[in-house]
């Protein structure tokens, strides 16, 4: 029996394949954490969703920033979901949508194994944060996702207020910062405040934010955490966190790292090789 938590796919579809494959993934027995950002830009969303839908009972996610987008998107009228890439309208005008939406809709934020000593979200946490905190902010968002008030929730999820958590914050400011917080955040200051426009290597960003995972006086926590969204950043392992997002939609490789020894174990794929990041597309 192996855990193996995995990086970013996003529609990468071929790659995941050849990724379980090298894994010797066996449903019967071992499990996969799904770090998020499973759609959008590798060509595959539809399938690859499809695949991991069809292993759901041996699977963790948590939700990224594109599939929480997506989701927003499916709260559209169908003209204006007719406009979004070609990849996105196969997903959204399949017969099985439905059903896909709300399983998607039904994945956690955060994720904490007490038995192996692991944490997964998809960008990061806010430097405030005890693990308990974090999974209480979590579980809001989620509990509004699979509630009958998620449209509401997925019409207002758009936009980079509030940038930074507080206690203080009530109702959709509250559950929009947990989101940014969570599948948005590289940079930060020492209020955890979200510069949302920092997105290339450590050493890069402007005086005063530092990377999330290294923001001065930040809550030490107890456990290890994985981590993908940071394609720039690529694989990296320190304070507690192993960083999983190699770039595979623009040409890297997709990584799975297998959480259940004693030293933590990476296993990747190359991504196929017409696979490259066009000119002016961030993350």
């Amino acid at each position: 029996m192996a855990t193996y938590a995995i990086g970013d796919v996003q529609g990468c579809y071929p790659e995941l394949q050849r990724l379980l494959d090298k894994l010797r993934f066996d449903p019967a027995s071992d499990r996969l954490w799904f770090c998020g950002d499973l759609v959008n830009r590798g060509g595959q969303s539809l399938d690859t969703l499809r695949l991991i839908h069809g292993l759901r009972e041996r699977c963790v996610i948590t939700l990224g920033n594109h599939d929480l987008s997506l989701l927003a998107i499916a709260q559209r009228r169908p003209d204006a979901q007719a406009r979004v890439n070609p990849e996105l309208r196969e997903v959204l005008f399949a017969d099985d949508a439905p059903v896909l939406f709300e399983w998607l809709r039904s994945q956690k934020l955060l994720h904490h194994d007490e038995q192996l000593n692991w944490s997964m979200v998809h960008a990061g946490l806010a430097p405030s944060w005890t693990l308990r905190q974090a999974l209480r902010a979590a579980q809001d968002v989620e509990r509004e996702l699979s509630s009958p008030r998620h449209p509401r929730l997925l019409r207002n999820l758009f936009g980079n207020r509030p940038a930074v958590w507080s206690q203080r914050l009530q109702g959709l400011d509250r559950l929009r910062a947990t989101i940014n917080t969570m599948t948005r955040m590289r940079y930060c200051d020492v209020n955890g405040r979200i510069d949302f426009d920092a997105k290339d290597v450590p050493g890069t960003q402007r005086a005063g934010l530092y990377p999330w995972y290294e923001v001065p006086g930040m809550r030490r926590r107890n456990m290890r955490i994985v981590c993908g969204h940071w394609s720039a950043l690529g694989r990296f392992a320190g304070l507690g966190i192993h960083a999983i997002d190699t770039g595979c939609v623009w040409g890297g490789q997709l990584t799975a790292l297998q959480l259940d020894t004693d030293e933590p174990r990476y296993i990747t794929v190359n991504a196929e090789p017409h696979r490259q990041r066009p000119a002016g597309v961030a993350d």
